[in-house]
C-alpha cells in the first residue's frame, strides 16, 4: 500500500500503463523466484514474496483503483466497489486453490508456478482491458503541502492510518484463535475464505447507498461496526460464533475498504489529483497495517492473552473513528449539507 506515495503521482502524470505493465512483470518474476526457494530459508521467501511481491502489488494497486474515477462521477463509489470486490473474490478462491495444489500431487514449488502462470494471464488481460480516459496533468507535481492545508483530508488520512492499524488484527489472528480454541484445523483454514467471501458483498453494497447517505456518513457507520466486532472477537469460541464473526467482519471491513477511495476522490479539487491524494493516504495506511499486527502479536504473547490485542485494536480504531467524525463535520461545514 505504501507504494502509493510514488504510484499515485505517477498515475496522475499519465504513467498508468507503465505502472501496471511493470507491476505485472515484477509480480510474475517474484512468484517464479518464490518457486525456487528452499525449505527453512526464510530470507528467500521474504525477498521474493514479501518484498518483490509486495512492491509489484503496490505498483498496480492505486492505478487500478484510480481508473474508475476517470469514467464515473455520480456512480464512482459503486464502480470502485465493483472493481475492489474482485480482490476479495480472489482472496476467497486463491488460497483454496493453493492449498489443494500444495497438499496434492503438485507440491509447493509447482503449485506456486501454476499460480504464477494463472496470475500472469489474468494481469495481461487486465493490461489490455484498462486504459485512462483523461489526459495527464501537465503540472503533475501536486505537492503534499497543498494537501496538508486541506484539514478534512489530513484528518481522513490519520484516521485511515489508525483504523488500518487495528482492522487487520482479526484478519491475521482469526485462524490462530480457531486452532487455539480447539476447533478443527480445516475449518480454521476456511474461516478466512468465509471472511473474504463476505467481503465481496461488503464491497458492493455501499455503492448503492452513497448517493442517498454520503460516502463519509457510510464510512462512519461501517467503522462503528468494525469496532463493535473487534471487541466481539475476544469472546468468539465456537464454530457458529466464528462463522458469524467472519461474515459480519467481512461485510463491514469490505465496505470500509471500498469506501476509502471514493471518499478521498470526493475531497479532491479536480480529477487530476485523485491519484496523488489516494497515494499519500494509502502510504500512511500501509505503515499502519505494517506495525499494527506485530504490536498485537507482542501483546498477545505466547500465553495467548486475547483481550490485550483486542483492546489495542479497538482503542486505535476508536481514535481513528473520532478523527473521521471531525473530518465529517468539517466537510459538512464546507459543503453546507449533511449528505457528505
Amino acid at each position: 500500500m505504501s507504494m502509493g506515495l510514488f504510484t499515485g503521482r505517477a498515475f496522475d502524470a499519465g504513467y498508468f500503463h507503465h505502472l501496471v505493465l511493470g507491476g505485472t512483470i515484477l509480480h510474475g518474476f517474484a512468484f517464479f523466484m518464490l518457486s525456487l526457494s528452499h525449505q527453512d530459508q526464510y530470507y528467500q521467501v521474504f525477498l521474493t514474496h514479501g518484498l518483490l511481491g509486495g512492491v509489484a502489488c503496490g505498483v498496480m494497486y492505486i492505478p487500478s483503483l484510480g481508473i474508475p474515477s476517470h469514467y464515473f462521477h455520480r456512480k464512482r463509489a459503486l464502480t470502485m466497489g465493483i472493481v475492489s470486490s474482485g480482490a476479495s473474490a480472489g482472496a476467497a478462491i486463491h488460497p483454496i486453490m493453493l492449498n489443494r495444489l500444495f497438499h496434492g500431487s503438485f507440491g509447493f514449488h509447482n503449485g506456486v508456478r501454476a499460480s504464477a502462470g494463472m496470475n500472469l494471464g489474468l494481469l495481461l488481460l487486465a493490461n489490455v482491458l484498462m486504459k485512462p480516459r483523461l489526459p495527464p496533468k501537465k503540472a503533475a507535481s501536486i505537492h503534499a503541502k497543498a494537501f496538508i492545508r486541506d484539514i478534512p483530508y489530513v484528518f481522513v488520512v490519520f484516521s485511515g492510518f489508525l483504523c488500518t492499524m487495528g482492522m487487520f488484527i482479526p484478519i491475521f489472528f482469526l485462524q490462530l484463535k480457531v486452532v487455539k480454541g480447539g476447533m478443527n484445523r480445516t475449518f480454521a483454514f476456511y474461516s478466512i475464505s468465509i471472511m473474504n467471501g463476505a467481503s465481496v458483498v461488503g464491497r458492493l453494497i455501499p455503492g448503492f447507498f452513497v448517493e442517498r447517505f454520503g460516502v463519509i456518513n457510510l464510512m462512519v457507520i461501517n467503522t462503528f461496526g468494525i469496532i463493535a466486532l473487534m471487541f466481539c472477537f475476544m469472546v468468539v469460541k465456537t464454530v457458529a460464533g466464528v462463522v458469524c464473526f467472519a461474515i459480519f467482519f467481512g461485510l463491514f471491513s469490505g465496505s470500509v475498504v471500498t469506501l476509502m477511495p471514493p471518499l478521498l476522490a470526493s475531497l479532491a479539487r479536480d480529477f487530476n489529483e485523485i491519484g496523488a491524494r489516494m497515494g499519500l493516504c494509502f502510504t500512511l495506511m500501509g505503515f499502519g497495517g505494517l506495525v499494527g499486527s506485530p504490536i498485537a502479536g507482542a501483546l498477545l504473547t505466547s500465553d495467548y492473552i486475547w483481550w490485550r490485542p483486542v483492546v489495542f485494536g479497538g482503542a486505535v480504531m476508536t481514535v481513528g473513528q473520532l478523527l473521521m467524525i471531525i473530518a465529517r463535520f468539517l466537510v459538512v461545514h464546507r459543503k453546507g449539507t449533511q449528505k457528505v
